[in-house]
């Protein structure tokens, strides 16, 4: 998948795309539908699967949001797009000037004038432009008047589900793991670099790979079963674990960080990239009087987590995942 940042110039391999366009937070089925019109269409016309998404976030830009709202990062989103099969991904930089394009400027400069889109998908509550005044209705007005067609996505239904992000950082606040996948169509994952930790886990028998957490949405704090894939070096693979995600209140005051035992591994991951998924909440965080109490609880955790794991494992909901052990 080629990226195209910062609105460096279009190649022309990658022009007359059939683009969806949106935020894309989190990727989830709404937006996976989208894309799958979008990717019929070139189909059809034998042109370039395309996304147009902004960066950074149109709230961070706007300061309603902090950066802790967001789902996933632009590096983890670019990696969600190339496993749907994405020809093209365009981050077009959302500035200043960008924000005071009204709608038709936007339609006219941006997605022909730069992009070069032959085909716009966008979901039923798409809005674009200088105070959000663009919508389907006046998109499809602009693609007659600058030569590109429109298809309005239908809203994606599921059962006693709400298609949002929104909807997938309750669901992560509330310790449903398992509900946020079932919105997102995959696991929720916090993507990072194996950072050198206080190396506590190692004296308890318990080696842990620490990450920063970074400033996306974070899930409830707690114990969780997890997969983590190793995307860099020459480990590369997935694994099965347990997973704290939390300050580890039993050795005083620290910040949040992500600390991954992955199961019958022992070798060095300081520096490597690693994406955990989360698959299921065991228990809070818990504040420990003795190493031996501590010790004692992690074991069962990990129990526990294993039990999780093999149980998915066994009943398919985690056939895509080719582990190592």
């Amino acid at each position: 998948m080629r990226i195209i940042r910062n609105n460096a110039p279009v190649p022309e391999q990658f022009r007359n795309s059939s683009s969806a366009i949106g935020n894309f937070d989190g990727v989830h089925l709404g937006h996976q539908s989208v894309i799958e019109i979008a990717r019929v269409k070139a189909a059809t016309t034998g042109h370039p699967l395309g996304v147009v998404t902004f960066e950074p976030h149109p709230r961070q830009f706007f300061g309603s949001q902090t950066n802790s709202f967001r789902l996933m990062d632009a590096e983890v989103r670019a990696r969600r797009m190339s496993a749907l099969g994405v020809d093209v991904l365009f981050e077009v930089s959302f500035d200043a000037s960008l924000s005071q394009l009204s709608a038709e400027e936007f339609s006219r400069d941006i997605l022909v004038g730069k992009l070069g889109i032959s085909h716009a998908v966008i979901g039923h509550d798409f809005r674009y432009g200088n105070g959000r005044t663009g919508n389907p209705e006046t998109l499809s007005e602009d693609g007659e008047r600058f030569g590109f067609n429109v298809t309005v996505a239908p809203m994606i239904e599921a059962p006693g589900l709400e298609v949002s992000s929104t909807a997938v950082r309750n669901a992560l606040s509330e310790g449903k793991p398992w509900q946020a996948a079932r919105i997102l169509g995959h696991p929720h994952c916090i993507e990072g670099i194996v950072e050198n930790g206080e190396q506590r886990g190692r004296t308890l028998g318990f080696p842990t790979a620490n990450l920063s957490v970074g400033e996306t949405h974070q899930p409830m704090p707690g114990i969780y079963a997890v997969c983590a894939e190793v995307l860099t070096g020459s480990l590369k693979g997935r694994f099965i674990g347990a997973a704290s995600l939390g300050t580890n209140p039993t050795f005083g005051s620290n910040p949040l960080r992500l600390e991954v035992y992955l199961f019958d591994f022992s070798d060095d991951l300081y520096g490597q990239r690693l994406s955990v998924e989360f698959i299921e909440f065991i228990r809070s965080e818990i504040a420990f009087s003795t190493l031996d109490e501590l010790v004692k609880k992690m074991e069962q955790d990990c129990k526990a987590a294993r039990t999780i794991l093999e149980t998915r494992l066994q009943s398919g909901d985690l056939r895509a995942i080719e582990l190592k052990s």
